[in-house]
């Protein structure tokens, strides 16, 4: 059996020693090739847990393997394998779309590093902004050239923090397109961080939900609507962020 490519134990941060845990002893695995949501409210503890999972975090207790590396003993081995994307992280701005990758890509170490932005401009649509400076794009076009740094070095693991968001329709309905084809032809993992719940339901083959820095439920969109007697996984979400019949429906 292959080695999953998220294995978290026990996870646990506290910022002040004395402080409430703002990640509290969760535990979960990630399958190769699958999509997982990881789902919560602000303050929910999904930043800081993507953040202990890049290595950025040291945990206060508890294990984290990413690609069957430790991360807190020695997270560099895994992370040319990785990667992340978010829109509330910019890119340098001074910089061209262009010249963005290709520093990222350099620092992936990259082979022919002119075809893979090609191959991502073509199918990220970023021709047309190609050269120009990343300051200067709108918040769907930053978010795009985000995505393409994300898959510049055909990561094994994506971490995704919104990864459609300020996108119009059509461009975001594309872009989960090409998600769910890169985790099923790459065999890659994906961690998607994300407030859109019909994305959710499209993507994810299971999803953790979290709340006050813990999981509290867990399972396929399908099976989590059927549980909590709900339409959809929006109606799901808000049921488990405000605590409406959580109780009664959740098994974690």
């Amino acid at each position: 059996m292959s080695v999953p490519a998220i294995n978290v134990r026990d996870l646990t941060k506290r910022f002040r020693d004395d402080g409430p845990p703002a990640v509290d002893a969760i535990s979960f695995a990630v399958p190769r090739g699958t999509v997982v949501g990881l789902l919560g409210g602000n303050g929910a503890g999904k930043t800081t847990t993507i953040s202990m999972l890049l290595g950025i975090l040291v945990p206060t207790a508890g294990t984290v393997d990413v690609l069957g590396v430790d991360m807190v003993a020695n997270r560099y081995p895994a992370l040319a394998r990785l990667n992340f994307s978010s829109p509330y992280v910019d890119l340098p701005a001074r910089l061209s779309v262009r010249e963005n990758l290709s520093v990222f890509g350099g620092l992936y170490g990259v082979a022919e590093l002119p075809a893979r932005i090609a191959e991502l401009a073509d199918l990220l649509d970023l021709g047309p902004i190609l050269d120009r400076k990343t300051g200067s794009l709108s918040s769907g076009q930053k978010t795009r050239a985000a995505l393409a740094k994300a898959l510049i070095n055909r990561p094994e693991l994506l971490l995704l923090d919104e990864p459609t968001a300020s996108l119009d329709p059509d461009t975001a309905d594309r872009v989960r397109g090409h998600l769910a084809d890169y985790a099923k032809r790459s065999g890659a993992a994906i961690l998607l961080a994300s407030h859109n719940m019909a994305e959710v339901e499209r993507l994810c083959a299971d999803v953790l939900m979290m709340k006050g820095g813990r999981i509290v439920d867990r399972g396929a969109p399908a099976a989590l609507i059927a549980r909590y007697g709900r339409a959809d996984m929006e109606q799901v979400f808000l049921d488990v962020a405000r605590g409406t019949r959580a109780e009664a429906a959740a098994t974690p």
